[in-house]
């Protein structure tokens, strides 16, 4: 569900990030957010085999998400016992509290987990969870168009990592996603904040705007370049038409365009 509040940029404010980001690594998950609008989950979950270069187009068909891990073994206890201990009591003495990390010894007698402890399930080999793939909700599954001039953009990018791939070898964690980690692993949510934050202190945009405010952006931009509604519905992916309608109301753009119209009409 969309957020009640929305805060889109005006478009010198999206240009200037854009500017700013171009340079950067992965500098083009905000082009395709700023131009198309994707959700963060969307484009961070982005992947090259859904990406149509010479056709120009994006299948948006899936989302990432971060599921908590569970254990998979029959005995989660049993499992772990070994790799999750007790700290040490304080007057340990092979405790070596001058490097500042946290000691873990075995004394004779210690216990290790209690029997029901199960807090060890990412060490499990038979874990489950971790990154997932999901469908979208709703009408969210759709394609878009690229823009023109995004599309050499991506071209560079996907050389660029593939570069990056070829140099971490079988470090490399192939999830087969547009925008990783220099091993290839999906970028974090919080990360993912964490740099459009930078972009718009290095933009000098003085908003305290989200993520998804570059979503709220993009439909505002679409509209008020005369895109029809029902377009940018589908771009979007929202499931009802008053969603999108709701950005309608937002912009002064279209208000002194319709102004300058009509004066036009009666006036010349």
């Amino acid at each position: 569900m969309e957020e009640v509040e929305i805060e889109p940029l005006g478009a010198d404010e999206a240009r200037d990030i854009l500017a700013v980001a171009q340079d950067r690594r992965n500098g083009t998950r905000w082009s395709v957010a700023l131009a198309l609008g994707l959700r963060q989950c969307e484009a961070l979950g982005l992947r090259w085999k859904y990406v149509d270069l010479k056709r120009g187009t994006i299948r948006v068909f899936w989302q990432i998400k971060h599921q908590r891990y569970r254990h998979g073994c029959k005995d989660p206890h049993a499992c772990g016992e070994r790799l999750h201990r007790y700290p040490c009591p304080k007057d340990c003495p092979k405790a070596r509290r001058t490097s500042g990390r946290k000691h873990v010894c075995i004394k004779e007698g210690q216990k290790f987990c209690a029997p029901d402890c199960t807090k060890h399930a990412p060490s499990c080999p038979e874990r489950v969870g971790g990154w997932t793939f999901v469908k979208p909700k709703g009408k969210s599954k759709r394609t878009v168009m690229i823009p023109p001039p995004l599309i050499p953009l991506l071209k560079q990018h996907q050389e660029a990592q593939q570069a990056e791939r070829q140099a971490a070898g079988e470090a490399w964690q192939d999830y087969g996603l547009v925008w990783c980690h220099t091993d290839g692993r999906p970028i974090d949510a919080g990360q993912d904040w964490d740099e459009w934050k930078e972009l718009l202190r290095l933009a000098d945009v003085d908003k305290d705007a989200r993520v998804h405010d570059a979503r709220h952006t993009a439909a505002t931009l679409l509209i008020e370049q005369g895109v029809d509604i029902s377009v940018v519905q589908g771009i979007l992916g929202h499931s009802q038409l008053t969603t999108t309608k709701r950005y309608t109301h937002i912009t002064a753009t279209l208000s002194n365009e319709a102004a300058a119209r009509m004066g036009r009409a009666l006036w010349g």
